[in-house]
């Protein structure tokens, strides 16, 4: 008895998903829940885990090939190897003891003969059904003219092949200059992966399709830096988690978003959508690339709660244990480009949200205070918006609001 193997649900969003590598060949044996090829998608790298103990018996997509979810990717046979091999190689003879057997096929598909009533085998039923395959006109290779398993998918591939190159018919960037020989012999190409391809058409995708601008401020961080120098060490202590920067920037950000509530809207076709919920994402930088796990319901979290999910995250992240499901659903994104040394940024938007916020670098500058000059640290702070759903005046206000917050984190406490 043959077990599929098909792409599991990839979450809200995720249409497609690219085969990144098989662990396993065909005739291998594999265990139930072992791990047997990795899924990339523009989100999340994924594993997927055999459904079943036994041999896998055939392999449908290669690697690098793009599929959606529920795709078949290949089958386990139940049985051990030997087992499994023992059918295929008795295939043959079997075939050879019924030589009467093969002119019936021909006759069925003679012209004016009649097409066979008999029903489709019931996996090609149900294969059909998950595919949107009318049967009626597939000719089946069963006796008398059964439709069989093989027969649908034979009918599925020209379809997905047909699929593929509409997918791909973005304009192609032209190919470099060729460089002289005695640079070339010192340059290394490497292919792109294919969710960094993936990243790279939807920040391409978003800059083409959002009407997107930037406005900056500066905050003032001496409130917050003595705020968390007197009470990290309490904190953490308490909490189990170390009082950043961040969590400070998510409270303030989430009390300017419910005052300017176009910031964390979004715009589809030609309704506006407002969200009255806050889910924030944190922009990660990974090995693979850039990654936003997203801290969800964030005006209902406490700042200890707040940290222990982001640094939840962050470990995960680095161990590439993010789910889809962590990433899904994010109303509005705080990246921080200060960490790398960034003084400052425009953020690109995170589609299809209307906003993102750019952190960056702390630096001692001088400062007009009262009339007096002072030595304070400052950072700037960018925000990138669509400027089809976010007006101007909102964004600059959304800004002064995350700056007044900040300058004075009691404020952040107290939440007024």
């Amino acid at each position: 008895m043959a077990t599929e193997i098909r792409v599991p649900t990839l979450g809200e969003s995720v249409t497609e998903a690219t085969i990144g590598r098989w662990f396993k060949k065909p005739g291998e044996t594999v265990k139930a829940d072992e791990p047997l090829l990795e899924l990339e998608t523009d989100k999340v790298t994924l594993e997927v885990n055999a459904p079943a103990a036994g041999v896998l018996s055939e392999i449908t997509v290669k690697d690098g090939e793009t599929v959606g979810p529920g795709a078949l990717l290949g089958q386990i046979q139940a049985g051990a190897a030997g087992d499994a091999a023992k059918p295929a190689a008795e295939a043959p003879k079997a075939a050879a003891a019924q030589p009467q057997a093969a002119p019936a096929a021909p006759a069925a598909s003679q012209p004016g003969a009649a097409k066979t009533t008999m029903p489709p085998a019931p996996s090609a039923a149900k294969l059909g059904t998950e595919n949107g395959i009318d049967l009626n006109g597939i000719d089946g290779s069963g006796k008398r003219g059964q439709v069989l398993k093989g027969d649908v998918l034979a009918a599925i591939r020209p379809v997905a092949q047909a699929v593929a190159p509409a997918r791909a018919e973005a304009p192609v960037p032209a190919p470099r200059a060729p460089s002289p020989a005695s640079d070339a012999q010192r340059e290394e190409r490497v292919r792109m992966t294919k969710l960094r391809q993936t990243i790279a058409r939807r920040l391409k995708d978003a800059q083409n399709t959002a009407a997107m601008l930037t406005t900056f401020n500066e905050v003032d961080m001496s409130g917050v830096m003595a705020l968390r120098a007197r009470y990290k060490d309490v904190f953490e202590k308490k909490h189990g988690a170390k009082l950043g920067f961040m969590g400070l920037f998510v409270k303030a950000c989430v009390g300017a978003l419910k005052e300017i509530p176009a910031v964390n809207g979004e715009i589809d076709g030609t309704d506006l959508v407002y969200k009255n919920y806050y889910h924030i994402g944190i922009a990660v930088g990974t090995e693979k690339g850039l990654v936003v796990p997203v801290v969800r319901d964030a005006d209902q979290l406490s700042l200890a709660a707040i940290e222990t999910t982001i640094a939840g995250y962050g470990k995960r992240a680095r161990d590439g244990q993010l789910s889809i499901a962590d990433m899904q659903g994010g109303t509005f994104t705080i990246t921080n480009g200060g960490i790398y040394g960034s003084l400052m940024s425009t953020p690109i938007l995170n589609a299809p949200q209307s906003g993102i916020l750019g952190m960056h670098k702390i630096q001692e500058r001088p400062v007009a205070i009262s009339g007096k000059v002072e030595i304070r640290p400052m950072m700037y702070l960018a925000l990138s918006y669509d400027h089809r759903i976010v007006d101007g005046r909102e964004a600059v206000t959304f800004l002064v609001r995350v700056k007044e917050a900040l300058e004075d984190p009691t404020r952040l406490m107290l939440e007024v």
